[in-house]
């Protein structure tokens, strides 16, 4: 019997070592090693002989640096402006899309494929979009909402909201997705008991619905703050690489310090200020949680 075991053992091993190996080398080792290099002064074109102790001077000049500092004001905002917003259009949008609406199939599906769609491809289009001649500015000048077109990519007024459309379009199908998953375990009776009771849609929606699917609310939430917090793509793109003070997200400007600077201690630095951020957010969300979340 104790053979066997150790033979069942063995087996598991070998069938876990590959994924075990994947996650060492991909994921633990490039986490532990970011975390020594924050406390370093490293040009990669040194190769390791080149990394120098220097304590905690790249905290130090975090808290001088206009650039980080603006960068973390960008996330929050792009956090701010696109999660709940998303968040409360996907819920309307999956409440219609689960009732008795003509071609919801094919609507769930339209508002699906812009999430398993390339970033890339929907940057290039949203950039496009909204060109000093593109039409976004057509449309809106054609209404008589405006006299002259809009410097959407240079006007740093305007520059963080083509990004924000493009991060909330992306991310309503998915959620939308979701939500659609959660109304359709809501019991039906409890619709029916409301009614009979003489509630309308609206007390319907906010006592019933929200309610109970408030832990997938709460699911999107955590997924969506981490989700922004990690943007990158659609500002690299949309900006060609050349993202200004204005829009810059922490990633990109994490970025911009490893390869372009060569700054990996002071990139390394600010990945854990990044790190520390989102766990903190994330373990706030999951102590408020209980004032607004039923199970």
């Amino acid at each position: 019997m104790e053979h066997r075991r150790k033979k069942e053992n063995r087996a598991g091993y070998i069938f876990v070592m590959p994924a075990l190996i994947v996650f060492l080398v991909l994921v633990a080792f490039p986490f532990f090693f970011s975390i020594f290099l924050a406390f370093t002064q490293w040009n990669f074109l040194s190769g390791f002989k080149g990394i120098r102790m220097i304590g905690l001077d790249n905290f130090t000049m975090l808290l001088k640096d206009r650039r980080f500092r603006q960068a973390i004001l960008n996330t929050f905002i792009y956090s701010v402006a696109t999660v709940p917003v998303s968040i409360l259009f996907s819920l309307v949008l999956a409440y219609l899309l689960n009732g008795k609406t003509y071609g919801k199939n094919i609507l769930r599906l339209c508002f699906f494929i812009p999430y398993i769609s390339s970033v890339v491809a929907l940057a290039a289009v949203f950039k496009f979009l909204f060109r000093d001649d593109g039409i976004v500015n057509n449309v809106l000048m054609n209404l008589h909402f405006i006299s002259a077109p809009l410097k959407w990519f240079s006007d740093p007024k305007l520059s963080r909201w083509p990004i924000i459309f493009l991060m909330i379009w992306t991310a309503v199908g998915y959620e939308v997705i979701i939500y659609i998953a959660a109304l359709q375990n809501v019991s039906r009776s409890l619709y029916e008991a409301a009614q009979i009771d003489g509630g309308n849609g609206f007390q319907i929606f906010r006592s019933i619905t929200v309610p109970l699917i408030s832990p997938t609310t709460f699911y999107l939430v955590v997924v969506r703050l981490i989700a922004t917090f990690k943007v990158f793509t659609s500002i690299n793109i949309m900006t060609m690489g050349t993202a200004a003070s204005m829009n810059t997200s922490m990633v990109t400007e994490i970025y911009s310090q490893a390869f372009s600077g060569y700054k990996f201690g002071y990139a390394s630095a600010e990945a854990l200020v990044l790190f520390l951020i989102i766990f903190i957010i994330t373990r706030l969300n999951f102590l408020l949680q209980k004032k607004w979340v039923n199970y």
